[in-house]
């Protein structure tokens, strides 16, 4: 990569680094890190894996073991989907991400002159509708 392309992309970084949106995960990835809850219930859903992975290796299961682990591993899936500090992680993942991919689309639009489709049709010349017809 040339100097002139990296000196852009460390420009382009330190833009980006400034938009709220980073921050915003930045304190969450923080606040995610720091949760003892959110630890507690992360690494006990671990150990469920790995013992209901171990007992799907034995040639005799108990199945009635393997729908206790499965019970406790849907509890505690509900549980962190629905704890708060992971929930505002990942939304803030989220909002990172789709910041990405509008700078990635950008980019895109400057390199060729057409914007990427978005399933909007007025966002591009194309007709999707009349592709989607034949």
């Amino acid at each position: 990569m040339n100097k002139e392309i990296l000196k852009a992309c460390a420009e382009l970084a330190k833009a980006i680094s400034e938009d709220d949106r980073i921050a915003k995960l930045d304190e969450a990835k923080a606040a995610y890190e720091t949760d003892a809850e959110i630890k507690n219930l992360m690494a006990e859903y671990n150990v469920q894996q790995i013992a209901l992975a171990e007992e799907y290796k034995k040639e005799v299961r108990d199945e009635e073991f393997i729908a206790i682990i499965n019970k406790r591993i849907s509890e505690l899936y509900t549980l962190i989907s629905e704890n708060a500090v992971m929930r505002a992680y990942m939304e803030a993942n989220d909002e990172v991400n789709a910041l990405m991919n509008e700078v990635n689309s950008e980019i895109q639009f400057f390199l060729t002159g057409e914007r990427a489709c978005t399933h909007d049709c007025s966002s591009c010349k194309s007709n999707c509708s009349s592709k989607n017809n034949d």
